[in-house]
């Protein structure tokens, strides 16, 4: 017996993210979550990643920079804006293809609340792949003053609805959920 299964008559279903079929090119997403950059995240990005760039983590260094003070780490702006567009355009994908063209615009600080948006340029069916498509956005990160700090493009494999690996696994309940 299967055990996971359709929900309770109960459960209304919540999002459950795009799939290749509902993709359309010019569609545009806002993203809806904005993340302020803290300076614990900035340090504990540079210590994940191993960037021993002072300049994102020693004061001292970011007070003599142009900037006067330190620098977000890039990388963590890439991975930020990325997972921001994940609800609007990856929650069905399960592979990434490509991140090209992407352009750092903007320094990013700590105390900077970062916001993403998106643009579907491209889809095409998978010839290998049939219960799936490609798809091909652009994203672009602003700051809480509307400053663009960074734009790329990427291009993943995204399940097409009703795929056999695209189904559920939220495991069926032994109890009931009651009030």
């Amino acid at each position: 017996m299967d055990e996971r299964s359709e929900a309770p008559a109960n459960i209304k279903q919540g999002w459950q993210g795009r799939f290749y079929e509902d993709f359309e090119v010019g569609d545009g997403y806002q993203h809806p979550l904005g993340r302020t950059i803290s300076e614990a995240d900035n340090t504990w990005f540079t210590l994940l990643t191993m960037n021993t760039n002072q300049a994102h983590f020693n004061s001292e260094v970011g007070k003599a920079s142009e900037f006067g003070k330190p620098l977000v780490v890039s990388t963590l702006t890439i991975a930020i804006a990325i997972g921001q567009s994940v609800t609007d355009t990856t929650q069905n994908a399960f592979a990434n293809l490509g991140l090209d063209k992407l352009v750092l615009t903007h320094p990013v600080f700590v105390g900077d609340t970062l916001f993403s948006e998106s643009l579907v340029l491209a889809k095409r069916e998978s010839a290998s792949r049939p219960q799936a498509g490609i798809v091909t956005i652009k994203t672009r990160t602003l700051n809480q003053d509307g400053d663009e700090v960074l734009r790329f493009e990427r291009t993943f494999y995204v399940h097409k609805r009703g795929a056999d690996r695209a189904r559920s696994v939220f495991p069926r309940a032994k109890e009931p959920l009651e009030p």
